[in-house]
């Protein structure tokens, strides 16, 4: 039985840190998962930006409300999820993912979650397992599932490798360019097709 593990951010969603930058006016949050590999290094280095200028969960929250899916996404995750069981596998954040869920249709998704102070700070994070996405991939695979995954970062590349097919998806050129083995769509018709083809 097939099992498809979609990435949420860049691929169904726009990228909520770069939302946030642009509200906030604050360039430094653009920095996402496709220009940092080290996921560790790079949430420590969001939170040292959001006490620097006092932002907390409650300024993210507001600007992820004004957030909808890319066009076409839902139409996409809908004719999907009626031809295969398909799971959302993201390094972001229950306290962010509930109400772009909501404008999902309400898919299955496997998050983290934030450490958040009184004061509404964000004091950090926890992670729901080490290598989250490829983790879920592997545990996915004990259980008699096989994998086919997609995303369009860095943190994407180990499930998609270890799946029986995988797809970037409106990646960046220097990873379609270091992974030419990978299939990489830009339109949600060609990809929805590839993977109904697996």
């Amino acid at each position: 039985m097939n099992i498809v593990c979609l990435d949420l951010e860049g691929v169904l969603v726009p990228e909520i840190w770069i939302a946030f930058s642009e509200a906030t006016g604050i360039p430094e949050l653009k920095r996402t998962t496709r220009d940092e590999p080290d996921y560790d290094k790079l949430m420590q280095f969001r939170l040292k930006i959001l006490k620097e200028h006092g932002l907390g969960l409650k300024e993210i929250q507001e600007t992820i409300r004004g957030i909808d899916p890319l066009p076409g996404a839902r139409e996409f995750l809908d004719a999907l999820r009626a031809q295969r069981q398909v799971l959302i596998l993201s390094d972001t954040f229950e306290e962010f993912a509930s109400p772009l869920m909501e404008k999902l249709g309400r898919p299955t998704i496997f998050c983290n979650s934030l450490e958040v102070g009184t004061d509404g700070s964000i004091t950090g994070y926890r992670m729901r397992c080490k290598n989250s996405k490829l983790t879920t991939v592997r545990a996915l695979q004990s259980i008699g599932y096989e994998t086919i995954a997609a995303g369009d970062s860095f943190n994407d590349l180990a499930m998609i490798e270890a799946s029986k097919a995988g797809f970037l998806f409106r990646t960046t050129e220097s990873i379609r360019a270091s992974h030419p083995e990978l299939s990489a769509f830009e339109d949600y018709d060609a990809f929805l097709a590839a993977i109904l083809a697996v």
